[in-house]
C-alpha cells in the first residue's frame, strides 16, 4: 500500500481526579491518499482526541506521525507545527466556526490570506470554491444570514483553500438534517484526490457507508471495521 499517512505507537492519556485514563493505546496505521475515511466509536472512545492529535492541536503521551514523506510531525518545534498545520492541514468543525463579521467569500480566502498570498488570487480561488459547493449567490452574505448547511459548505470551502494534503472533520454532519449531511459527505466524496486524505469522525452510517475505509475506536484500539 502507497503510504500516506503513518501513525506509529500513537498513545495519548488524561488524568481524571488523580486517576490515569488511557485514550488511544499504541495506535499503528499506515493510511493512503486518494481516500474518505470515517472514524466511528461510541461518544468517548477518543474520536476527537485522535482527530485533534492528527491535527496538531494536542501533543500525544508517545509516538510519531509523518504525511507525505514529511519529519516526524509531534517532534517539530511549535512554531513550525503551526506553519505545518496552516499550509497542510485543514479542519471541518461541527460548528462551522466561521467568522460572524466577515462575509463567506472573506471566510473562505482567510486562511490563504494567513500564509500571505496574494489578495486577487486568494479571492479567485474562494469564488471558485464556493461555485463548487453552489454557494456563488451566497458569497458576500455573512453567516447569520445563512442556513446551517450552507455555513458548513463555506466551512467546507475554507478547509480546501490551501489545497491542503489532510482534511480532518470532527462530525461535520452533527449539527446537520439527513439532506445537508448527505450533500456535504458528497463534497467530502468528491474532493478527495491522490495529492489528499480526509478522515472524518461521525455517527451517521449512512454516511459511513459512502467511505472509503471506516476505522472504529474501541478501548484504546483502532481497527478496520
Amino acid at each position: 500500500m502507497n503510504k500516506f499517512l503513518e501513525i506509529k505507537s500513537l498513545s495519548k492519556s488524561f488524568l481524571d481526579h488523580e486517576e490515569k485514563i488511557n485514550v488511544l493505546s499504541k495506535i499503528n496505521l499506515d493510511l493512503k491518499s486518494n481516500s474518505l475515511i470515517a472514524l466511528t466509536g461510541p461518544s468517548g472512545s477518543g474520536k476527537s482526541t485522535l482527530i485533534h492529535l492528527l491535527s496538531l492541536l494536542d501533543t500525544p503521551d508517545s509516538g510519531s506521525l509523518f504525511l507525505d514523506g514529511s519529519e516526524d510531525l509531534f517532534k517539530m518545534s511549535d512554531s513550525k507545527k503551526t506553519f505545518y498545520r496552516k499550509e497542510n492541514i485543514s479542519m471541518v468543525f461541527q460548528n462551522f466556526n466561521l467568522i460572524n463579521d466577515l462575509t463567506a467569500i472573506e471566510n473562505v480566502m482567510l486562511p490563504s490570506l494567513y500564509l500571505n498570498n496574494n489578495k486577487t488570487e486568494s479571492y479567485e480561488r474562494a469564488k471558485n470554491l464556493l461555485d463548487t459547493v453552489g454557494l456563488s449567490n451566497r458569497q458576500n452574505h455573512l453567516p447569520k444570514e445563512l442556513s446551517g448547511g450552507e455555513q458548513q459548505r463555506v466551512a467546507l470551502a475554507r478547509s480546501l483553500i490551501n489545497k491542503p494534503k489532510i482534511i480532518l472533520a470532527d462530525e461535520p454532519t452533527g449539527s446537520l438534517d439527513k439532506k445537508n449531511a448527505d450533500m456535504i459527505c458528497d463534497y467530502l466524496l468528491s474532493f478527495k484526490n491522490k495529492n489528499n486524505l480526509i478522515i472524518f469522525a461521525t455517527h451517521n452510517r449512512s454516511l459511513v457507508n459512502k467511505c472509503d475505509l471506516e476505522l472504529t475506536i474501541s478501548d484504546g484500539t483502532v481497527k478496520s471495521a
